[in-house]
């Protein structure tokens, strides 16, 4: 990977694909190619292939999905499966065909099963049954990986996918409908603080236990592995640590400084009880996480209140 590569981040403007993007300008790279979604709709193949054969980036990051929490992929499995699988597919076919050096497939710990033992090791990928509450959402990830890796075992094509946990930070959809659990908290309790609430209410019981990786420290982990890995497959990156739902709802009261109660409503669904990442092949090559929950919740809500009146709605 040269400072010269053409890049393209598909999903460039979102949590994740902005943050790949702050890390690679910092590192010295700046030879970018931009469309966001109004100029370029990934689930239409014509004018995805379209792109690639104007284009022909170097270095691509596949970071553009369709994206939510339990609420939304519960309520709209078929956008969720029919949406990803498109844009999957256009993207990474295209790169294939166009030339790309390399092709990062950004997945996601929902791919895992339901019950997998714990921590998740890239080996525990389908052997048993998924989520129901995202499992249209994991289908389709899993999709990608198996794209990209018969393409590189097909054809030679290099590419590798990246497994995080929960990420959160800068840029998080806050979204009360459709954002995940700790972005979908932290505005809870904000709006909590500022009406005045007795008290806020938590899905479920309180009780599954979440690993959350800042979106910085993936971003970190992503370009390192753009830089330095080169063998392709599926490998996981988290923290090493997890927490229960009760405790980072405490964590955020604590941080947005609301004064209430915390009440859950245990006629919600709870979702997996225990979703952690092994994470020890990317130990191996070097690379850690830096950024510890509190500090990163605490730029989270920071950055939460600086962008009130623009983020995601």
């Amino acid at each position: 990977m040269e400072k010269s590569s053409k890049i393209y981040i598909a999903g460039h403007r979102g949590m994740a694909g902005s943050a790949i993007r702050r890390r690679l300008e910092a590192a010295g790279y700046d030879n970018f190619i931009d469309r966001n979604h109004n100029d370029l709709d990934l689930t239409d193949q014509a004018a995805t292939h379209a792109f690639f054969e104007a284009e022909h980036p170097h270095i691509v990051v596949l970071a553009a999905a369709r994206v939510g929490g339990i609420l939304a992929n519960a309520t709209y499995p078929a956008d969720f499966i029919l949406d990803n699988l498109k844009i999957q597919t256009n993207v990474i076919e295209a790169a294939w065909r166009t030339g790309t050096i390399k092709l990062m497939f950004l997945g996601s710990a929902c791919i895992y099963p339901k019950l997998a033992s714990q921590p998740m090791a890239e080996e525990a990928l389908l052997t048993g049954p998924l989520e129901p509450t995202n499992e249209a959402y994991a289908v389709a990830k899993i999709a990608g990986i198996a794209l990209c890796d018969a393409l590189r075992h097909q054809h030679g094509f290099n590419t590798v996918s990246i497994m995080p946990n929960n990420l959160y930070g800068p840029g998080d959809n806050f979204h009360l409908e459709n954002a995940h659990v700790l972005p979908a908290l932290i505005r809870k309790f904000h709006q909590a603080k500022e009406n005045g609430d007795a008290h806020v209410v938590v899905w479920g019981t309180g009780t599954p236990l979440r690993e959350f990786l800042h979106v910085d420290d993936f971003a970190a982990a992503a370009v390192f592995m753009l830089q330095e890995y080169d063998q392709g497959g599926l490998i996981n990156v988290g923290t090493g640590t997890d927490i229960s739902i009760g405790d980072v709802a405490a964590l955020i009261k604590d941080v947005v400084g609301f004064e209430g109660d915390i009440v859950f409503d245990q006629t919600k669904p709870d979702g997996v009880p225990k979703k952690l990442l092994d994470c020890t092949k990317l130990h191996d090559l070097g690379w850690r996480s830096s950024i510890s929950l509190a500090a990163g919740l605490k730029s989270t809500y920071d950055w939460f209140l600086a962008n009130q009146d623009s983020f995601r709605r």
